[in-house]
């Protein structure tokens, strides 16, 4: 048939013509010909130091494999959609850079050397069907009987994504697709050789929502789509099991940028650099990573666009780029998403309502908190009970500005149980123990968060400052104030709802025989204020990583009429109890009544 005298061209016998893509690229990018960030480049020197040492530890380059995979694109693949629909799937550069560095790159033995490829490039640059491409040659080419392909995705439509680029590559072929067949009731879902050393392969979407078939999988090459998307390690953890029973096995991870620095997606990113870079030695682990370089202002500076953009004029054009930076300017919502997605910069949410730049201008690594005996203190408690973190945060008047707006600083303190401390920082992907070790949590004995530690605290804090107020939600107050029942204490609480409602209080000239009840305080109002003290600069932050991360944690959801927000975490293990004991205290300082004067109706002041 065609596409086996084809396949027959294409190897490793084939007359050479003396070239070395991989290695021009990497002298291109190293000379700076070929524009590329600073892991692209280490990439680059990591590939010459190889070529030098490699061979000492037992590796070597196989020019004439990486260029036969090359060729299985250009000669045998075509695109699909758009511009490029029926077109020859030329590699760029600094694709036959990856496709060749993963193919070409032997171990003493004979086998490929990378079983693990990460690649973190822009949008719009061809991963996936780069990665699709990979696919078919592992399912049709790569001498594997049996070879089982997998697309890997957060969710089913994620994991199509990828295999439908793949099916659409064979399926222009006319020669290749008699060599598959095509299974699925509604859809293709799989595709199959029919005959040849790979009788039996395929090619294959899987999600963490796929149904088990059988035994488990066994993959020859699993290629994880959109990694930031995924909510856990688990879809690939699954497959990369399977890898005992392969000889030379693939995992290629694909991604744009994210946002959540507890994810899967973030960890393998740090992984990839560190390779990249020598920090720590992984020779199964082929690294790509696009970034800007330290000062790069992607939306000032055009010049810096293609080290996230490495087929800029290829694929994504000059015009196309600077329609989106436009847009980063005049709608500022979108700046966090276009910096991800378009310029490899890790954000936090896109709904961040607060830039990391903006909070961290506001820490302080100078502060004591002894330093603030004499001062009005406000506290906000988040209490919770297993899963999430109790929180404590205290913030003190500290002057005012010049034209008299007050000002103040804060702290804040977390709380979780000892007993599974260890299991949800894997959970969670967060450093609870190094925070203990470092005084920024408490872990209290046995599997529940110990009330009466925070009561106890809190009381001493009413001890060592003028503790004016703390504000709290109403779950598991009752439980509190038993704890502080129990020290013999009393603690001046108040009432702050984390929800949308609002209810008044007791009016000053409450006629009842009881304790005036002031209104409420409310997130809204509070996230208001918080908002305003870090964007003009009015407060300082104890220097905590642990409220840090969970400022970084936070987003917002809308009320119903569209124009209050409140807080909801941005992904399943983020904590942001810590940010919301912070909101909760800020909120209950600036509405507080001046020193030695009546109770002040909260909703009839204004926050500036």
């Amino acid at each position: 048939m065609l596409v086996r005298k084809r396949l027959r061209t294409n190897s490793s016998t084939e007359p050479d013509d003396g070239s070395d893509p991989v290695l021009d690229y990497a002298k291109a990018v190293l000379s700076g010909a070929e524009i590329a960030g600073p892991h692209v480049k280490a990439a680059c020197q990591r590939h010459l130091n190889d070529l030098e040492h490699g061979p000492s530890r037992g590796f070597t380059f196989d020019l004439a494999t990486a260029k036969r995979v090359i060729r299985f694109f250009e000669r045998l693949l075509r695109l699909s959609e758009g511009q490029f629909e029926g077109k020859p799937f030329n590699l760029h550069t600094s694709q036959k850079f990856i496709v060749g560095s993963i193919f070409g790159w032997k171990r003493a033995d004979g086998t490929r050397r990378f079983r693990r490829a990460y690649l973190e490039i822009a949008k719009g640059n061809g991963k996936s069907p780069l990665a699709a491409g990979i696919g078919l040659f592992g399912m049709a080419a790569d001498a594997e009987p049996g070879a089982q392909i997998y697309s890997a995705g957060s969710n089913k439509e994620q994991a199509r994504v990828l295999f439908e680029d793949a099916v659409k590559m064979a399926e222009q072929v006319p020669d290749f697709k008699q060599r598959i067949t095509f299974r699925g009731k509604k859809r293709i879902d799989r595709m199959s050789m029919l005959g040849g050393k790979q009788k039996g392969s395929f090619f294959t979407p899987v999600s963490r929502e796929t149904r088990k078939r059988g035994s488990g999988p066994r993959p020859h090459m699993a290629l994880a789509d959109e990694v930031h998307e995924h909510p856990d390690r688990h879809t690939i953890d699954i497959l990369e099991r399977g890898f005992k029973f392969r000889r030379q096995p693939l995992l290629v991870m694909t991604t744009n940028s994210g946002t959540d620095r507890n994810s899967i997606c973030f960890e393998e990113h740090q992984h990839a650099v560190k390779v990249a870079h020598g920090d720590i030695e992984d020779d199964s682990t082929f690294s790509y990573v696009c970034a800007l370089d330290d000062g790069d202002d992607p939306i000032k500076d055009p010049s810096c666009h293609k080290k996230a953009n490495p087929l800029l004029d290829v694929i994504i054009t000059r015009e196309y780029l600077a329609g989106v930076v436009k847009q980063a300017r005049d709608i500022p919502g979108k700046l966090n998403g276009i910096l991800r997605l378009h310029f490899c910069v890790w954000t936090d949410a896109e709904t961040a309502w607060i830039s990391r730049q903006a909070w961290e201008a506001c820490e302080d690594s100078t502060l004591d908190i002894a330093q603030f005996k004499d001062r009005r203190c406000f506290a906000g408690l988040d209490l919770s009970s297993t899963l999430d973190l109790t929180a404590r945060a205290l913030v003190f008047e500290d002057g005012h500005t010049e034209d008299g707006k007050p000002k103040f600083v804060a702290f804040a303190h977390g709380y979780t149980p000892k007993a599974t401390l260890l299991a949800r920082e894997e959970a969670d992907k967060a450093p609870y123990t190094v925070w203990e070790r470092q005084g920024f949590l408490t872990a209290t004995p046995g599997s529940k968060i110990r009330l009466d530690h925070v009561a106890d605290d809190l009381v001493k804090d009413g001890i060592a400052y003028t503790l004016v107020e703390v504000a709290y939600d109403r779950y598991l107050i009752k439980d509190f104030e038993t704890a502080v029942s129990a020290l013999g204490a009393e603690l001046p609480l108040r009432e702050h709802g984390q929800g949308f409602a609002q209810r008044r209080g007791c009016e000053p000239d409450c006629p009842k025989r009881h304790k005036h009840d002031p209104a409420p305080l409310w997130m809204p109002g509070s996230i208001d204020a918080l908002e305003t003290l870090i964007l003009e600069r009015r407060i300082r932050f104890h220097v905590n990583p642990a409220l840090r991360s969970a400022v970084a944690s936070a987003r917002f959801i809308t009320g119903p009429a569209g124009n209050t927000r409140r807080f909801e975490k941005n992904s399943p293990g983020g904590r942001i109890d810590l940010c919301i004991a912070l909101t909760m205290a800020v909120g209950s300082a600036v509405n507080a009544a001046p020193p030695e004067t009546g109770y002040i109706d909260p909703n009839e002041l204004v926050v500036v």
